[in-house]
């Protein structure tokens, strides 16, 4: 388990499945800003077990309370060594500062545990509280992906954000 001051975050286990498949079938928890998702544990089960290594974390409180995941896989390979990070909180927990920690978090392990040279994620444009958590976060914004996710029937861009390992130099929240 990786261990905040709000949050923890743990590998997402056999049990949490239901309660994941749960949050990827309702449309608030990913919000307006995401894909639509109707997923079954067993594609749940396949989505996550694709050789480019996609973990998911579940973040939870101080209280074990479930609030919400984050996850990380390759760029394209493992041999790009850059990652990409998704992050979701169920709509009762969003504005705790959960999501800012758990970036911190994920960050800190992912630049102690892998040999990477950035980690990216990307945002809808209009989406206020992610970009304020990435740059919370370290992250920094690099540009525009024009048209590069559908979005509840429309092609959107997005925009990307990354941090360097260099950026990032010493771990934040682990190993404190």
């Amino acid at each position: 388990m990786l261990e905040g001051e709000k949050v923890n975050l743990r590998i997402l286990e056999k049990e949490d499945e239901p309660l994941v498949v749960s949050w990827f079938n309702q449309p608030e928890v990913f919000g307006e800003y995401n894909p639509l998702f109707q997923v079954t544990i067993e594609e749940l089960g396949k989505l996550f077990s694709s050789p480019n290594e996609i973990k998911i974390f579940i973040i939870e409180d101080k209280k074990a309370t479930k609030v919400g995941l984050v996850n990380y896989f390759y760029v394209l390979s493992p041999v790009t060594r850059q990652l990409e990070i998704g992050y979701t909180l169920i709509p009762g927990e969003r504005g705790k500062g959960y999501g800012t920690e758990s970036l911190r978090i994920i960050v800190d392990f992912l630049f102690l545990s892998k040999d990477v040279i950035r980690i990216q994620a990307q945002t809808d444009p209009g989406n206020l509280a992610s970009h304020k958590v990435l740059k919370k976060a370290g992250f920094k914004k690099e540009g525009v992906l024009r048209k590069s996710m559908f979005i509840r029937g429309e092609w959107k861009d997005v925009w990307i954000y990354s941090i360097l390992r260099e950026e990032w130099k010493e771990p934040r929240i682990l190993t404190k």
